[in-house]
């Protein structure tokens, strides 16, 4: 057995573990050990400690007291821990009892969207219990559709998507993400995209903490196809377990004679709109990931 199998077996015998007792310990015991495991990753194994410590430099500024950085990273640590014994939890969730776990503001501007029957866009980013925004959707009456990457453990991939089934989301693999988003779309659906991890050279260079930031093209591209809206969604986390989403405001696709100009405007939108709640809820977003990775390229000569 070579190392990378052995690896990916024991990774998934961890998460398996940590599901079980997700499900047996009560909500509030399960999100105490959840917050346990993520102080232990920040400040004992102190995995991507650096990266996320650099980043919040990067974006807050030294203004921001170094200590103060340190507590944000270590709650975002924290908080990615209690995310994962609620996702892990999702089998658990019904339309029965998501209200007691999950209310939503704005819900208005999602129903007005919905009147076009052109489908929705719903724009999560890594920020809060963004699996469990969608879910609540789902169980409060939508159809629900999340488009997914693929974990590089198949197993582990296999058991994520096994728990956002049990709650009846609906799951487009990004290999046939075109033709999925577009379908769902059409049928006047909601589609979660998340779009704000680093894009590498194909991206689209928008100003994010006032550095430009390769961003996927992906949610400003399929709204202009289809004429569905953007609406930027956020779950904040709230004492005793329970979660509040709000429903921004929607970003209509109005094309003009430049496409790439479109795309970067209706980017541009909604990333101002992600910096404005991570600058209010900084331990909310995911920091660890280097998104500020790619560098834009040089200007014409």
């Amino acid at each position: 057995m070579n190392w990378k199998v052995f690896s990916h077996k024991i990774e998934y015998a961890a998460v398996q573990g940590i599901a079980v007792a997700a499900r047996a310990l009560p909500l509030r015991l399960g999100l105490a050990y959840g917050a346990f495991l993520g102080w232990l990753v920040f400040d004992v194994f102190r995995v991507r400690r650096r990266v996320t410590l650099d980043n919040l430099r990067n974006a807050l500024g030294e203004q921001t007291p170094e200590k103060e950085r340190v507590g944000i990273g270590r709650r975002t640590y924290m908080n990615f821990g209690r995310f994962m014994i609620e996702f892990c939890r999702f089998p658990l969730l019904s339309a029965d009892n998501i209200g007691s776990l999950v209310e939503f503001r704005g819900i208005e501007h999602l129903e007005q969207a919905l009147e076009r029957g052109k489908g929705v866009i719903i724009l999560s980013p890594h920020f809060g219990n963004w699996e469990l925004l969608g879910v609540g959707l789902k169980l409060i009456g939508y159809r629900m559709n999340f488009l997914v990457g693929e974990q590089h453990n198949k197993a582990v991939d296999s058991l994520m998507n096994q728990l956002r089934l049990s709650t009846g989301v609906g799951i487009i693999p990004k290999g046939y993400a075109l033709r999925g988003v577009i379908q769902a779309l059409r049928g006047n659906e909601l589609v979660g995209l998340l779009a704000d991890q680093d894009a590498r050279g194909s991206g689209c260079f928008v100003e994010y903490f006032g550095r430009p930031t390769s961003t996927p093209r992906g949610p400003a591209s399929f709204a202009l196809k289809t004429g569905a809206v953007i609406l930027p969604c956020f779950i904040l986390r709230k004492p005793g377990g329970r979660h509040e989403v709000v429903l921004e405001k929607p970003i209509d696709p109005v094309p003009g004679d430049d496409r790439e100009e479109d795309v970067r405007k209706y980017t541009q939108a909604h990333v101002s709109v992600l910096e404005r709640y991570v600058r209010m809820y900084p331990d909310h977003w995911f920091w660890p990931h280097r998104r500020w990775k790619t560098k834009p390229p040089p200007p014409p000569i």
